[in-house]
């Protein structure tokens, strides 16, 4: 009868010691991830501002005609080309702008350097953002 007394109140003892150190014992998990609301929710890790192509699906902006720059220098771009270039960029949303350029990238098209420079931009402030 001591023996299982003595048995039972050890185990007691036990629990007590076990439940008190997972307690006290620092967690060492990351805070969980922010998911920014226009997140497309479609992998772990949101890949909305990268600018990396991960397919070699292209995406279009409801910018076909900008194909017509495919494999050109931006420097031989007339106004008229830039205006186009130009419209697309100005009106897109702004969490849509890595797309664009991985798609833009997807279809040989490179933009003139003071647009290049501002929707890099754009993309770096959303990064830094979230």
């Amino acid at each position: 009868m001591v023996l299982i007394t003595f048995c039972v109140v050890g185990g007691v003892a036990l629990a007590v010691l076990i439940g008190f150190i997972i307690k006290t014992k620092p967690q060492n998990q990351d805070p969980p991830k922010k998911i920014p609301a226009d997140c497309c929710g479609e992998h772990s890790v949101c890949m909305r501002d990268n600018l990396l192509s991960t397919t070699d699906e292209i995406v279009y902006f409801d910018d076909e005609e900008l194909d017509m720059l495919a494999y050109r220098d931006p420097v031989d771009f007339s106004e008229k080309e830039i205006e186009v270039l130009g419209n697309v960029f100005y009106t897109l949303r702004e969490q849509d702008v890595a797309g664009w350029l991985r798609s833009l990238q997807l279809r040989h098209i490179t933009l003139p350097d003071e647009m290049r420079e501002e929707a890099l931009l754009i993309v770096s402030e959303r990064r830094n953002r979230v």
